[in-house]
């Protein structure tokens, strides 16, 4: 992006003013997704202009030349002539306004394009046509000089309904950092010193400070628990679909959901510090350093820029030579100027666009950004998260097992589970549910703690119990089955450990199942020589043993990531001239779903997720990846079929229309100009229609 976005200058910024700053800066930009005539977007309501114009224009049509002369003489009416006029400059002022603007832009910024094309065109019409007008009423009784005043309303119309569908198809959706400011609430409620409760805007709250966190309620800032014990939802904020446990001393994200405890929080960050608001930072730097590639329909438009202009004044100069006629010599090059103009190509990929989003909603794929379906034909690797995308995201114990002879298997079950009763990490509930699947008693466990980064521990019988990992064990060297252990995480298990009294006496092994649909995925990108990449915050060990299970090469795994690791990742690959496709689902995987080439967003993810995609797979089903690719190759061709079909009559209309073939008696008039140009809109129509995903 052009503009840069403001920096604040005291941490004490609402982190939500902060986002709204972002969102205004990002917006503010001439060059957005529209590619041709961003500032569009600030200039009213499309649909409203395009229903007015089209009204103005009906009588203009109705009393244009060839329907009067040929078809409805009876329409003519005294002053017929002067309410043609009036409309046409109402037209010309009300709806040509957002393709002058548009053209002012471009010039300004000297890249003629489709906003250009299309303000000669409809400038041309009418200045010639008040020409003609003035002419045929006041100087010349016996001669009559065609106006192109219906060529000026059919021009306007169907440009400004192309710009209606092509906005609506790709500005259905909300902005990514609107969502992100929505997770936090407005207010905190701070500890005072003397004990008092006292709510305050959040923008008030400084580091340091202590916050009141009821059940339910979202944890407005960043923070250390101090006192209470709770479940946190993360969802939002990790895009980890279950509840997380939080004791004294563990670290909380702001925007993320208190379960049903009530905690303290002491204050880590707030305002630009926060955990939320540095995650927006990276997806406005992402959006910022995005390929702003032009549509290839603002590449044809601005060549037929130049073109026209160039066949223009060619034109008038030599028929003024050979005919000596001015008027006829101005007619010749305004209607050059006026065939030019892209009445199909304004409709081109606006209707192949709304027919791909169409098609794609119901086959579950939600297209937010139109230069995601021709990036996709172009891509070199697809990045995904490996946990909900590849695999189910749903932990189950494989294996349980005692290893000191005092316990017995179902004993080391029940004894692990009751430490984990408390707790709705993944891992805890596949034990639980391993329980109640066998129907085993359960054993209250007393004095609970959470052991960050190793596990949990607690009293039992009044002994001393704590389920740790792998890590735990071999850095107090604790003796285990090392064999056991390895042979169980190479086949895709998380194991942990009971401890009794600094001994261990058993495990539990607990696996994250595949999608059915995951191994067609690699299967059918690789078959289209895209490279599938795999990330995930699991173990090394782990990783690999799902990617070997999946095919996915050694070399294109990355484990153990931090979540803006991904985000590095995705432009690593692009560093070495990779176009990259991003699939996530959660908030930190926003940055790295801008960055990429083409953001695919899960579904079931969270809302910021989804709306810093190009992409959402509604379904979250891994096959709806190949559909978007078959999709996006199949749009891409009707994409270009339109284009020639939209503009490649112009390569035989303008050269007719310069009167190249004038000694054969040949000479393309406006109305037949007119008509070349209805059938190409037709035909790009009926062409948009016939697009499907298959196969």
């Amino acid at each position: 992006m052009k503009n840069k976005k403001k920096k604040q200058q005291n941490h004490g910024d609402n982190d939500v003013q902060s986002m709204d700053h972002t969102h205004m800066n990002m917006e503010s930009n001439g060059g957005d997704m529209m590619q041709h005539g961003g500032q569009m977007m600030h200039m009213g309501n499309m649909k409203r202009k395009f229903w007015v114009s089209l009204i103005f224009s009906l009588p203009i049509i109705a009393l244009s030349p060839m329907l009067k002369f040929s078809f409805m003489p009876n329409l003519v009416f005294p002053g017929s002539e002067w309410l043609v006029l009036i409309l046409a400059t109402f037209l010309y002022i009300y709806g040509g306004a957002p393709f002058i603007k548009g053209a002012k832009a471009e010039l300004k910024e000297r890249k003629p394009e489709m906003m250009t094309l299309v303000a000669l065109g409809i400038t041309v019409s009418y200045f010639y046509s008040l020409y003609a007008f003035t002419i045929n009423q006041f100087f010349v009784a016996d001669t009559h000089v065609m106006d192109f005043f219906w060529e000026l309303a059919t021009l306007i119309d169907i440009m400004l309904l192309g710009h209606w569908i092509e906005m609506d198809a790709v500005m259905a959706a909300g902005n990514a950092l609107e969502k992100m400011a929505a997770l936090l609430p407005n207010t905190a409620t701070i500890v005072a010193d003397n004990g008092d409760h006292i709510e305050k805007p959040l923008n008030e709250v400084v580091i340091g400070e202590s916050v009141i966190v009821k059940a339910g309620e979202k944890i407005p800032t960043d923070g250390i628990i101090l006192d209470g014990n709770t479940t946190v939802n993360e969802a939002l904020v990790t895009g980890e679909s279950k509840a997380v446990t939080k004791m004294k001393n563990d670290k909380v994200i702001g925007g993320s959901t208190n379960g049903s405890g009530a905690i303290m929080v002491k204050v880590t960050g707030t305002g630009q510090s926060g955990y939320l608001a540095q995650v927006m930072q990276m997806v406005s730097n992402a959006q910022k350093e995005q390929s702003k590639a032009e549509g290839v329909a603002d590449k044809v438009a601005g060549l037929l820029v130049y073109a026209a202009v160039s066949a223009a004044i060619l034109t008038f100069i030599v028929w003024l030579l050979v005919s000596g006629d001015f008027n006829l010599a101005l007619e010749r090059t305004v209607t050059v100027l006026v065939i030019a103009c892209p009445h199909a190509l304004g409709l081109a990929i606006p209707l192949v666009v709304a027919r791909s989003t169409s098609i794609g909603a119901q086959n579950g794929l939600l297209t937010r950004k139109r230069q995601a379906l021709e990036d996709a034909t172009e891509l070199d690797a697809i990045l995904m998260d490996k946990t909900g995308t590849l695999t189910e995201g749903n932990f189950a114990v494989n294996d349980y097992k005692a290893t000191d002879t005092a316990y017995s298997n179902e004993q080391i079950l029940s004894l692990m589970g009751a430490l984990e009763s408390g707790s709705s990490h993944p891992l805890s509930v596949g034990i639980l549910s391993k329980l109640k699947e066998l129907n085993l008693k359960t054993i209250k466990a007393k004095n609970i703690q959470n052991l960050p980064g190793v596990g949990i521990q607690g009293e039992i019988n009044k002994k001393n119990m704590t389920i740790v990992n792998e890590k735990y064990l071999r850095e107090n060297k604790i003796k285990y089955d090392k064999n056991t252990a390895s042979k169980l995480a190479s086949a895709g298990n998380t194991v942990s450990f009971l401890l009794v009294a600094n001994i261990n006496v058993g495990f539990v092994a607990q696996g994250d199942q595949i999608k059915p649909a995951s191994i067609a995925l690699i299967n059918g990108l690789k078959a289209q020589h895209i490279r599938p990449v795999m990330l995930t915050g699991d173990n090394q060990q782990v990783a690999q043993q799902v990617a070997e299970r999946l095919g996915i090469d050694r070399q294109d795994v990355h484990a153990e990531l931090k979540p803006d690791d991904k985000e590095k990742i995705v432009k690593q690959y692009q560093d070495k001239g990779f176009k990259v496709a991003m699939v996530g689902d959660g908030v930190n995987d926003a940055p790295s779903l801008v960055r990429a080439n083409v953001g695919i967003a899960i579904g079931a993810g969270t809302d910021v997720a989804v709306d810093s995609a190009d992409i959402v797979l509604v379904r979250s089903d891994p096959a709806d990846i190949l559909n978007f690719l078959k999709l996006a190759k199949h749009t891409t061709r009707k994409m270009v079929q339109n284009l020639w079909f939209g503009a490649g009559y112009n390569i035989f209309a303008i050269p007719l229309a310069a009167g190249v073939l004038a000694f054969a008696g040949i000479v393309l008039s406006p109305a037949l100009g007119a008509v070349l140009m209805g059938l190409s809109t037709i035909i790009v129509a009926i062409n948009a229609q016939t697009l499907r995903i298959g196969k």
